[in-house]
């Protein structure tokens, strides 16, 4: 399973400057699968037991990525619609209006797959009066999510960053619940220009570790695929496309998560529905709110709208 998109199976699409996927947006709709996953933690302890990531739901994961890859290349087939909203006049006009669009992917989201659950949510919004160049330097500046997403995001950094993709790390955890887990992670994300009013980007984990304890004497790093099983993996899609006097932006998040038990399923699973949906709206919202206020001119010399350097650093020991 090829996680990111080879760039030689993209029709006529052309590699320029480095430009990524409004992380803001992708890292709330982890942080509410976070805090849904510690909620049935806490009310439900006998579901804090530790877990692996199994050899079925992994494989069903990579199919499930796969599939979506696949309609990733029928959006870029010519004079075919590329965001939700090219087919669908009303929907744009919404978006217009101010309204931003959150929905499921499919009919049963959670997907249930063999020891495990998949989310996937699409998100679009409209930010106007804007261009492809003042939204995708706000939206990359990995390394200031620790201060603007404080204090679910307690710290983030970018790793390596070059013409054809970036690595950046992030240590996640939601304060003011009584579990003491942090997810401690590595991402990477591929971007193309498709023409010059289209991009796309396809983000990724890469490694994803609960750390037990956090904050405690007694905190320690957990080997990969194995704890509570909150966040096994995750994958994104975004798609900008400047049009209309602004640009779309429209997010396709997907988490792989443990199961929730029989007992609890029908009552959990409208509250996972409602809270990823809007936690995904809010963090759009947060997006354009944060390129408005770097269009301010006081806003121009904000280290937090200049992106990211290329120059590669080293990954953070997580904070004891």
């Amino acid at each position: 399973m090829s996680a990111v998109l080879p760039i030689q199976a993209v029709p006529p699409v052309e590699r320029l400057e480095t430009l990524t996927v409004p992380h803001s947006a992708w890292f709330s709709f982890q942080r509410a699968v976070l805090r849904l996953s510690l909620c049935i933690v806490i009310l439900f302890p006998w579901t804090a037991n530790s877990a692996n990531l199994k050899t079925e739901a992994l494989k069903a994961w990579e199919e499930y990525v796969d599939a979506v890859n696949a309609q990733v290349q029928e959006r870029l087939v010519p004079d075919h619609p590329f965001v939700l909203s090219d087919e669908a006049p009303e929907l744009a006009a919404k978006l217009r209006s101010g309204e931003i669009v959150v929905s499921p992917a499919g009919p049963h989201i959670p997907k249930r797959v063999p020891s495990g659950l998949i989310h996937d949510w699409n998100g679009e919004a409209f930010i106007p009066n804007a261009t492809l160049h003042d939204v995708l330097p706000v939206v990359r500046g990995y390394g200031c999510y620790k201060e603007v997403y404080k204090p679910a995001v307690i710290d983030s950094k970018v790793i390596a960053a070059s013409e054809s993709e970036d690595e950046f790390y992030m240590l996640l955890m939601n304060k003011s619940l009584v579990a003491k887990t942090a997810l401690d992670s590595d991402f990477r994300s591929s971007y193309l220009r498709v023409n010059d009013q289209r991009w796309y980007s396809v983000s990724e984990s890469t490694r994803i570790q609960e750390i037990a304890g956090y904050g405690t004497d007694g905190q320690h790093m957990l080997p990969e695929d194995e704890g509570t099983g909150l966040i096994w993996k995750t994958y994104s899609i975004t798609r900008f496309e400047e049009r209309d006097g602004g640009v779309y932006v429209e997010l396709e998040a997907i988490v792989l998560s443990r199961d929730i038990p029989f007992l609890l399923r029908y009552v959990v699973s409208p509250i996972v529905r409602r809270v990823s949906r809007e936690a995904l709206m809010t963090s759009l919202r947060q997006t354009q709110d944060a390129i408005r206020s770097a269009a301010k001119p006081e806003a121009a010399s904000g280290r937090c709208t200049k992106g990211v350097s290329p120059v590669a650093a080293k990954r953070p020991v997580p904070a004891q």
